[in-house]
């Protein structure tokens, strides 16, 4: 063969085969080494989730969920997973995933975080006022994520209230519900204690205003002076110097 159809034909060869390659590679698709894996990003999230939910109070158990196989994302050398603003990470919702370089993009999949722990309810029917006592009450274990929003998950965090609402057995107790009882009560005698570096002096007057332990209360002396002070749970009222 003459080295010039050696050369025609070698080119030709060449041409149809970079033809054929073209036609089998998806115009814009990446290489398969330049793709971020799936499975990278979903153990992202479920790091991301655990290291956010670990002060939860109780065991928290997270899942970031599927991400449509047809996506295809560039290689990223470093995500960002964050919670969009507003969001919570308490049942189920969604979080983001960004990068930044070589090439920006930014998913947002969703998640679903369970915790589970201890929360109180009613032992027995309760009437809307009632001092709650240790024997009111029920301590359960379950789902929060289910439970009502701003459910009490420890006992202490309601006896010695008492309820807004009457309520019915075995119901979870809100944190709404519960009204500290006012250890100050409008015209009420109390007596009022100043203290300051080195002493202390006690007068009487009568409350103007209702106060619970550690809210200020209003008083008027028997002088007619109206002075303000913190109410203490004995139904005193502290003033500091």
């Amino acid at each position: 063969m003459k080295p010039f159809l050696r050369l025609t034909v070698f080119a030709l060869l060449a041409a149809w085969t970079a033809a054929a390659q073209a036609q089998a590679a998806p115009a814009g698709s990446l290489p398969l080494q330049a793709q971020q894996p799936h499975a990278t990003i979903q153990r992202a999230i479920e790091e991301f989730l655990r290291v956010q939910t670990n002060g939860l109070p109780g065991k928290a158990t997270v899942t970031a969920g599927a991400i449509d196989p047809r996506l295809t994302l560039a290689a990223c050398g470093a995500m960002d997973v964050f919670s969009p603003p507003g969001s919570r990470l308490w049942g189920t919702t969604s979080v983001g995933v960004r990068c930044g370089a070589p090439t920006p993009w930014t998913i947002y999949v969703t998640v679903t975080v369970r915790v589970t722990g201890s929360y109180v309810t009613s032992a027995r029917a309760l009437s809307s006022g009632q001092p709650l006592a240790q024997g009111d009450l029920s301590v359960m274990n379950g789902d929060l994520t289910q439970m009502p929003a701003g459910v009490v998950t420890d006992p202490a965090q309601a006896i010695g209230k008492t309820l807004t609402v009457s309520i019915g057995a075995n119901q979870a107790l809100r944190a709404d519900l519960l009204r500290t009882p006012n250890a100050v009560l409008q015209g009420q005698s109390v007596k009022v204690v100043s203290q300051g570096a080195g002493f202390s002096v006690a007068a009487d007057g009568k409350a103007v205003t209702n106060a619970a332990a550690g809210q200020v209360a209003q008083v008027r002396m028997n002088s007619g002076q109206t002075i303000s002070g913190i109410a203490r749970a004995d139904g005193s009222v502290e003033i500091k110097f």
